[in-house]
């Protein structure tokens, strides 16, 4: 790539995607964290969908797909719309506050889905409020690695942007 920049915000995406290989808690991962860095660095929506989403495919080729899949990358989507938001107003309070609001997406989303279509919950109020009930041991791993994986790849990045000049926006046309 011939944009510093743009290979170094590709390469974090990528290497975020990697790390679901690795053995990790249940929920503890990268992936909402990857979807908001790459809503809030990429000037192009497209490249703001497509890369944290193949980076994701790319690691469900390895890991598998499970029926809930679909659910799983709206709710990436999503985060990169929550990302995109934080253009501009980057730090700590705003990305801290930007994974809260991925992670609570998530949760919401994806015990949704699991209720309405795994056939483990009846389909009633009781049955919605149990598969949620379920889920709450979850939503703490979901909160930690949304904020550590955020913390590493938005601190990670301006730490690379002050000791690499040649990455920093204002030397480069915005990518």
């Amino acid at each position: 790539m011939a944009n510093p920049r743009l290979a170094v915000i590709v390469a974090l995406i990528i290497g975020a995607g990697l790390l679901r290989l690795v053995p990790h808690p249940p929920n503890f991962a990268p992936i909402a964290a990857m979807a908001l860095f790459a809503g809030a660095y990429f000037g192009n929506a497209r490249l703001a969908f497509l890369v944290p989403l193949a980076a994701m495919l790319l690691s469900d080729l390895v890991l598998g797909f499970h029926s809930g899949i679909l659910v799983v990358y709206v709710c990436m989507a999503i985060a990169v719309v929550i990302g995109m938001q934080l253009r501009g107003r980057i730090g700590a309070a705003s990305v801290g506050l930007a994974a809260l609001a991925s992670a609570v997406v998530f949760f919401v989303v994806t015990n949704f889905g699991v209720w309405a279509t795994s056939g483990m919950y009846p389909i009633s109020f009781e049955g919605l409020v149990a598969c949620y009930v379920a889920a709450i041991p979850f939503f703490h791993n979901t909160l930690l690695g949304d904020f550590f994986f955020a913390a590493v790849l938005f601190g990670g990045f301006a730490l690379i942007e002050h000791v690499s000049p040649g990455v920093r926006r204002d030397s480069l046309r915005a990518v």
